[in-house]
């Protein structure tokens, strides 16, 4: 094979082997996400998360999931199902494939260079093998060295997946598509690990079909993931580099030095002041002052031109560490207040309300002019010891009370007061007698020599749906039955049409309801 010819030496791109840093034994790995990562966090999601499956024979089955490679995909295309290696349908089963891969516009990321990208994220080892020793403060000024890895910001992407469900059953399709409707818009992938945010479109009809006389149920749906791809290198580029920090900088007077290079080679740069004539410190060509402001006391303010050494003591009037009471006269938040170890937060609503995030435990009284309960109140301890209180606001409101209740003075109800009559409504309640119709006339009408009880004021007046009534031992239907109070007897009027026939003199009726006595 022959031999590439040599780029002439003022084409080639000048490197400085000094920039260069060593990863020979770098135990760190390239970061890099690929196609295969984002299809990976799908198998996982299923095999891992929902764990999809069916209920056969009493036993729980699990529901297999498989990439559809080309041809299994045209298979189900052709189909509509897969057989295994033995020719035998296999179901249930969901597959997938990936149809389609897009650059998600509304995250565009411009690197200018993909192979110098200028929009890097950068983070720092915890452990360096370069920093030997835990005592630096004996190494004469020497920095702990830090050992830094830049990543290029990755291209975002959108990825389409096709899903296709088979079951034997319905009620087996519907447990599987529940549990996907409820992991919609979740971030799929495994804990520390990579994870990407799902969308998926609208669900087709359970379709039924029959092959070998087998019944199939068939789901098909789309699976929208936002991800993001980044190679491990970019034209023999390594995407992931390396960079340590110096120990020791030194800078001279008339050095023009680029510090974004000292990174990268760790080398020393060396740093002098420039003495005045006369021997002595130098001075600021402008002086700079420190004064006390507004809260805020220095000691020794004044101006510093550096002829001289100088101590400021900056305070406050009070201490604040962390144990100690700190007092002002008053607070502003412009957001909200933070309280306390687990950060009990007081705000103020768009209402203008204000609004705790926790619930108040309060030694002494509550006096407010007006009490409000937006949902319900679970419990309560003490009395409301004077004025009047109003629970709801609405005639759907329920409240419940556990234990007894106790009412001094009146108690209304619908308007009617009962505070006295309670016997009154406790004796029309219990009222119930069994009656028989001493006659039958007229084909349509039954005579029970009997008066009805009259309901307390407050509530329904009696009527047919007080009572029961029974035509030879059978049921008798309340649409087609009135009743009718006609001095010491009680009637029973049937509508003959509505309920399918007429009375007859030996029929026996048994009325059971609100007579009076």
């Amino acid at each position: 094979m022959a031999r590439e010819k040599p780029i002439p030496r003022h084409l080639r791109k000048l490197s400085n082997r000094g920039h260069d840093v060593s990863r020979k034994d770098d135990n760190v790995k390239n970061f890099s996400i690929g196609l295969m990562d984002i299809d990976a966090t799908i198998m996982y999601y299923f095999n891992n998360v929902i764990k999809p499956k069916v209920v056969e024979n009493d036993e729980s089955v699990k529901v297999p999931i498989m990439y559809a490679n080309p041809e299994r995909w045209a298979s189900v295309q052709s189909k509509g199902f897969l057989y295994d290696n033995k020719k035998q349908l296999i179901i249930p089963l969901i597959a997938f494939k990936r149809s389609s891969v897009e650059k998600d516009d509304t995250m565009s990321v411009d690197k200018f260079n993909p192979q110098d990208p200028k929009l890097q994220y950068t983070f720092q080892k915890q452990y360096t093998d370069k920093n030997r020793y835990d005592k630096f403060s004996v190494q004469q000024g020497l920095n702990a060295t830090k050992e830094l890895y830049s990543v290029a910001v990755p291209d975002y992407v959108k990825l389409s997946y096709e899903f296709v469900i088979w079951t034997s059953y319905t009620e087996q399709m519907n447990a599987i598509v529940e549990q996907l409707i409820y992991s919609e818009g979740a971030y799929w992938g495994e804990d520390g690990k990579f994870k990407f945010r799902t969308s998926i479109d609208s669900y087709t009809d359970a379709s039924e079909m029959t092959v070998n006389s087998e019944r199939i149920i068939k789901t098909t749906f789309s699976v929208t993931m936002n991800g993001y791809l980044i190679p491990e290198a970019f034209s023999e580029v390594v995407t992931t580099q390396k960079k340590l920090t110096p120990k020791r900088i030194f800078i001279n007077d008339d050095v023009s030095l680029d510090l974004g290079a000292i990174t990268e080679r760790g080398q020393d740069v060396n740093i002098s002041v420039q003495q005045g004539s006369s021997g002595g410190g130098g001075t600021l060509d402008n002086p700079f002052s420190i004064l006390s402001g507004t809260g805020v006391t220095v000691g020794g303010a004044g101006s510093f031109d550096g002829s001289e050494k100088s101590t400021f003591t900056f305070s406050i009037g009070q201490a604040v560490a962390p144990s100690d009471t700190v007092t002002f006269a008053n607070i502003s938040a412009s957001s909200a207040l933070h309280i306390g170890p687990t950060s009990f937060e007081i705000s103020q609503r768009d209402d203008g309300k204000a609004q705790v995030d926790t619930d108040w435990v309060v030694q002494g009284d509550i006096i407010a002019e007006n009490y409000i309960v937006s949902s319900s109140v679970t419990y309560m301890t003490q009395s409301f010891s004077s004025g009047s209180t109003i629970f709801g606001d609405t005639l759907n409101d329920t409240h419940r009370f556990t234990g007894s209740l106790e009412v001094t003075g009146s108690l209304t109800l619908n308007g009617a007061s009962i505070g006295a009559t309670v016997s009154t409504f406790d004796t029309y309640l219990r009222k119930s007698y069994v009656k028989k119709a001493a006659s039958i006339s007229a084909t349509s009408t039954a005579s029970f020599s009997a008066v009805t009880a009259s309901a307390p004021s407050g509530l329904t007046a009696t009527s047919e749906q007080d009572f029961v009534f029974f035509i030879n031992g059978q049921y008798m239907e309340h649409d087609a039955l009135t009743i009718k109070q006609s001095a010491s007897n009680f009637l029973l009027l049937v509508d003959t049409d509505s309920i399918g026939y007429t009375l007859e003199s030996d029929d026996e009726i048994i009325a059971q309801g609100k007579f009076n006595s």
